[in-house]
């Protein structure tokens, strides 16, 4: 399907003629900052102001030239009963993400065509300097309360989020005095309840608030089982990038908090989490000639079976009425390992002689610490103009060594972001036009030390150097709300990140090359444009976005030999995504549907204009989504369904190209006398598929040519105290 930019920009522009299209800002009725709460729309129309902490700022979405969803606690716990991951709720329900590739590693899952930027609370989860793809699970969902969506690219939290921010907001302090908690248990089985496919989940959380003092405590234990596809056979296991089925995690986190004044608070929370691969099985060899997938058998792998762990801490002082206006300050520190699996056929690369069958694996040591500073205000005697000026600080260790033989594969680099930013919004005419901008100046920093690459490179000695960044990221929009819940904006934003500076600097070939002018290692500037309209109103909530983005020197990753290779090529994107949720007028019913279409082109013989599609590492495909959900009394449910539309990829391989398939889900909730008991099933209708990634990345490989997961359940029980 070939749309031009000006065909894509009709069919936004041909909204505006519908009764309603929209992105759905869902906000949990029972967050515990009024700040953050939204009731349904009231009888004269006009939309609850929200406050969306990624944006870092207090002003109402409407009045952002940005398009931002929320998933609030609610919609969160349905969608992670039937997924089981953050990842699995944002992709369930964005049209725009991709589909996930049910393993531990989210290399490939991209957000309008582009990496997200994983945070906590604000605090970013990627390691840049060598990406492990693990950054979509670092806290359990339990200790989160909602999930807030900024799309396409932008600096608001710095770097990463070229594709956009995926902020995971922690549960809130208690607002009773006293004890309270909650607790969930449940089990998960497949659909033939096959012993190793059963899995179970306990956690809890107390908390105690006593005048201006509180503090909440609590763990969560996940055992996840194998998992069958809609065939009956075991998924296929990845030994080398790791897996959520036949896993453990552990995830501790805990908060405490003092109100220094009426407004004033200061917070320190801290959180670990561990997910580590179970050890149980080794991948079968499928045949992608007859489609029969890669599946699991029992087994013992090699070496430490893959893990993620994460420990981070943060203490922050807040006061949203300091002088009139909105203090936000932050320090943290976070640290995480990442351990991939071995095996001794397909590494060749950590052989010390060719044809060697020395056993090795890796592991991602990377260590952030950093802060964050902003202060937000009302002009005095201008009111009309609200002004934001911050300070950002980030300094990132990253280090990837083979632990087998204790050797480094990618040295050990050093990163240093210093960025003061500055934003105004000024309302005209009663705030029915708003203009927004700002500036983010980065200088940036990079520091490795001379190193040699391992043997099968060549082992080339390589001057280190400390290659440097300077440049000043823009962004700004116009709003139009002539109707309060009706607005159209228009957009441009800069974001930018690093590319992958391990997965290049570990494999340069060649002697004589010298960091400090190394062109692959300049950091990735991406240019965001955005026109959408929004309708919110009645019983009607809905929108359409056209948004382009394109980044001169990219990052595009390329299957090569075996093993992926970041290269650097002129990059374009793309795309339209429509929202309509609607509710009906049977009481508590509400149905909604979501679709996006993405285009992505490189330039794959660098000669400066794209000619090759993006294959499906780096772009989602076309998806239509389905749902209908209800809402009365002691009762909830939904049903939901995802078409995943076929695509071809002009200029690349038949092979790659993707036949397309969809999943259909739901949920019921029933409020107990004490505590509520929910069923879920992903995949109702057991549908057997290649999932998106294998289907076009690897699609001739017989060790990872894998199928989607099958029909399975989980019923859980819940209660708040």
């Amino acid at each position: 399907m070939r749309y031009g930019r000006w065909n894509l920009l009709v069919l936004p522009l041909v909204g505006m003629t519908l009764p309603a299209w929209a992105q759905d800002v869902r906000i949990d009725p029972s967050a515990a900052d009024t700040r953050d709460r939204a009731d349904t729309a009231s009888d004269d129309d006009r939309p609850a102001d929200i406050v969306v902490s990624a944006t870092r700022s207090i002003l109402p979405p409407n009045a952002l030239p940005l398009t931002i969803d929320v998933i609030d606690r609610a919609a969160l716990d349905q969608q992670v009963a039937i997924g089981g991951s953050v990842v699995d709720a944002v992709s369930n329900l964005t049209p725009s993400f991709s589909p996930t590739r049910q393993k531990l590693s989210g290399a490939g899952e991209t957000l309008r065509g582009r990496s997200p930027l994983y945070a906590i609370n604000g605090i970013p989860q990627s390691t840049p300097l060598r990406d492990g793809s693990r950054d979509g699970f670092t806290i359990d969902p339990f200790f989160i309360e909602r999930v807030e969506l900024i799309y396409g690219s932008n600096a608001l939290q710095g770097i990463g989020g070229t594709g956009g921010i995926v902020n995971q907001v922690t549960v809130q302090p208690p607002r009773t005095e006293g004890l309270s908690g909650r607790a969930l248990v449940q089990g998960t089985t497949d659909t033939g309840f096959n012993g190793d496919g059963n899995g179970g989940k306990v956690a809890a959380l107390l908390a105690w608030k006593s005048g201006r003092f509180d503090v909440m405590a609590g763990g969560a234990y996940d055992k996840r089982g194998a998992f069958y596809d809609g065939h009956g056979n075991r998924v296929g296991t990845d030994l080398t990038q790791g897996e959520t089925q036949d896993s453990r995690s552990w995830s501790a986190f805990a908060r405490a908090g003092y109100a220094l004044t009426d407004t004033a608070r200061v917070d320190l929370i801290a959180n670990r989490f561990e997910l580590k691969g179970g050890g149980n099985y080794i991948a079968s060899t499928g045949d992608f000639v007859i489609n029969r997938p890669t599946t699991s058998v029992r087994g013992t792998p090699p070496g430490v079976p893959a893990t993620n762990r994460t420990e981070s801490i943060a203490l922050s002082l807040t006061d949203p009425d300091l002088w009139g206006g909105n203090l936000v300050t932050q320090v943290f520190f976070n640290r995480s390992r990442d351990t991939f699996g071995g095996e001794v056929n397909p590494i060749a690369t950590f052989q010390l002689v060719k044809g060697g069958t020395l056993f090795d694996q890796s592991q991602n040591r990377s260590r952030k610490y950093g802060g964050k500073f902003s202060y937000e205000r009302a002009v005095p005697g201008f009111e009309a103009l609200t002004a934001t000026l911050g300070f950002d600080a980030l300094y990132d260790r990253t280090e990837q060594r083979l632990i087998a033989t204790n050797r480094v594969w990618v040295p050990p680099a050093d990163f240093r972001s210093l960025a003061p930013f500055g934003q105004v919004n000024l309302a005209l005419f009663d705030k029915v036009v708003r203009l927004a901008g700002g500036a983010r100046y980065e200088n940036v920093k990079i520091v490795i030390d001379d190193y040699t690459t391992l043997a099968s490179y060549g082992s080339h000695a390589v001057a280190g150097g400390s290659p440097s960044f300077s440049k000043a990221l823009f962004n700004g929009g116009v709003i139009v709300e002539p109707i309060p819940g009706i607005r159209a904006y228009g957009s441009y934003a800069q974001g930018f990140t690093v590319p992958d500076v391990g997965r290049i600097s570990r494999a340069i070939g060649r002697d004589g090359v010298d960091l400090d002018t190394y062109v692959d290692i300049a950091p990735i500037v991406s240019n965001n444009r955005e026109l959408g309209v929004e309708v919110k109103r009645g019983p009607m909530n809905a929108s359409a976005t056209y948004f382009w983005s394109t980044s001169t020197r990219g990052q595009v990753l390329v299957f090569v030999g075996g093993a992926y290779e970041a290269q650097r090529q002129r990059v374009e994107i793309q795309g339209i995504e429509v929202n309509l949720e609607a509710r009906m007028p049977i009481s508590g019913l509400t149905l909604s549907t979501g679709f996006a279409h993405l285009i992505g082109r490189t330039d794959s013989d660098d000669d400066g204009k794209v000619d090759i599609d993006l294959d499906g590492a780096n772009i989602s495909p076309d998806r239509l989504n389905l749902a209908a959900s209800y809402a009365r009394g002691k009762v909830s449910a939904r049903l939901q369904q995802q078409f995943f539309l076929s695509r071809k990829y002009e200029g690349l391989p038949a092979a790659n190209d993707f036949g397309g398939y969809n999943v259909t889900d739901a949920s019921v909730r029933y409020q107990l006398p004490v505590g509520a008991v929910t069923l879920s099933a992903q995949n109702i209708f057991d549908h057997f598929y290649i999932d998106y990634y294998s289907d076009t990345v690897r699609p001739t490989d017989n060790e990872h040519f894998f199928a989607g997961r099958g029909r399975n359940f989980t019923l859980g029980w819940d209660v708040r105290f």
